[in-house]
């Protein structure tokens, strides 16, 4: 009466919504998961330059260079990211932004450094005098005298199932930039 295709598709149909329910019960059992950690932000240098943008009009912009130390709070010499991993997470998207005001834009968001861990990687990470990762320009000379220069760590939350949820730790610091320019070389 039932021919092997169809009998082959009823259980092909019913194999995919068994996968389908087993799947979203994985994704129910952590989606409520408050992944928050404390965070430790310590900047211990900041350094300023008026540097040729070469990217546009030719004037000069700022150029802001940080050091920085990560580390959970309360102070443990490490940030430890395993609260984070459960068996639905499949990596983290770690990553430092820069937030502040100027006169010509009310919100400036910079993305200074950033790193991925893995499931089974070191889930501690000593980060002690790290330099950013990436240039933290302004499209003029807003980041001089700013006063109000907030860094905060955030991370995406790479799942096996599920949405990507996005997290902010829960401490951030604010910081002001020095009033005048370096001029030394290096950094």
């Amino acid at each position: 009466m039932n021919t092997v295709l169809s009998r082959a598709n009823s259980l092909f149909a019913f194999s995919l919504s068994v996968m389908a329910a087993l799947t979203f019960g994985c994704f129910v059992t952590t989606a409520f998961k408050d992944r928050r950690v404390p965070v430790d932000i310590h900047v211990s240098k900041v350094m300023l330059k008026n540097v040729d943008d070469f990217t546009g009009p030719r004037e000069r912009s700022d150029l802001g260079f940080l050091t920085f130390d990560l580390s959970q709070r309360p102070p443990v010499g490490q940030l430890l990211v395993v609260p984070i991993f459960d068996w639905n997470v499949k990596q983290l998207f770690l990553y430092l932004s820069a937030e502040y005001a100027t006169r010509s834009n009310a919100l400036n968001q910079v993305v200074l450094w950033d790193k991925i861990v893995l499931r089974g990687e070191n889930t501690k990470l000593s980060l002690r005098d790290v330099k950013s990762k990436y240039f933290f320009f302004d499209d003029g000379n807003g980041l001089r005298a700013n006063k109000n220069i907030t860094l905060t760590l955030s991370w995406n939350v790479v799942p096996n199932a599920g949405i990507l949820p996005l997290v902010a730790g829960s401490g951030h610091v604010s910081l002001p930039f020095p009033e005048s320019y370096e001029t030394t070389k290096s950094y």
